[in-house]
């Protein structure tokens, strides 16, 4: 059983400060952790009894520092419920970030679109999600000092902050679409009859993580904003096979896509607001 108090002990012997944002970074786009100011490097094999992952684009790593005066941490990389780890350690880092004095976290993932009106290389802010892992990170003994034993699922994701981010984005000529995420357990793709019923059911993007980092950011009171990187179109949808290449040489191209808007201070600053920083 992992001891949070005593993760938190470890982190916060290396870190002077609290971190106001928390930040997730997927699959191919751990490299926006690099825009942070002054970072520092906690490897994730270095904390007590923490998780690591062994999927390829996941640097295994929490960075911290800051960025337009706003005190991040943010994990560069993620594990997941297909690796065999269970969902309450999938809810890990979002406790940690809480204890840490995290107020607002910001998830973001490598998603397939559902939509036929996505197209790759489109971001996708989450409005809902479908949870069709199966489990939920919530599940066995409740710690009420975390959150209440049934929590209320009305509002995942803030709606303050999603019409804030709309208007932002329709002020800046900022390409944004918006919709509803569904989680499966992976690691195998959707099968073309299970796009068809997701997109019925109302999903817009499939992926294979978020949901239970929103579920528990929820239930221990802290604000979620997520976003999605379409990296291709759910099976059937076009007449190609997926690949988890396909998917990381798209999330690869969006990552260039911020960094030269980077060059111009105000407009990154303004991609950077899109997602509440």
């Amino acid at each position: 059983m992992y001891n949070i108090a005593e993760m938190k002990e470890y982190i916060g012997q290396i870190i002077a400060y609290q971190p106001e944002i928390g930040l997730v970074l997927g699959s191919g786009l751990g490299g926006y952790g690099e825009k942070l100011e002054k970072p520092q490097f906690i490897e994730y094999r270095d904390i007590p009894g923490f998780p690591v992952s062994k999927v390829q684009g996941h640097k295994n790593r929490f960075i911290l520092g800051t960025l337009f005066g706003k005190k991040i941490i943010a994990m560069q990389g993620r594990f997941h419920y297909y690796e065999g780890i269970e969902q309450h350690m999938l809810a890990l880092p979002v406790r940690i970030m809480k204890e840490a004095g995290v107020k607002t976290i910001i998830l973001t993932n490598a998603a397939g679109g559902l939509n036929p009106t996505f197209t790759p290389g489109d971001l996708m802010l989450i409005t809902d999600h479908i949870n069709f892992s199966g489990s939920t990170p919530l599940r066995g003994e409740n710690d009420e000092e975390i959150g209440p034993r049934f929590p209320d699922m009305t509002e995942v994701y803030s709606k303050q902050y999603i019409e804030r981010i709309q208007c932002i984005a329709k002020e800046k000529g900022i390409k944004l679409k918006n919709g509803v995420y569904v989680m499966n357990t992976g690691p195998a793709y959707e099968t073309p009859a299970e796009v068809r019923m997701l997109q019925i059911l109302g999903g817009d993007a499939v992926g294979m993580s978020t949901v239970p980092e929103a579920i528990a950011a929820r239930h221990c009171g802290i604000k979620v904003i997520g976003v999605s990187c379409i990296t291709n179109m759910a099976a059937g949808i076009l007449d190609q096979p997926l690949c988890h290449e396909e998917v990381m040489e798209t999330a690869e191209k969006v990552k260039k896509d911020f960094l030269i808007l980077s060059s111009k201070s105000d407009e990154i600053r303004s991609v950077y607001r899109i997602i509440g920083l």
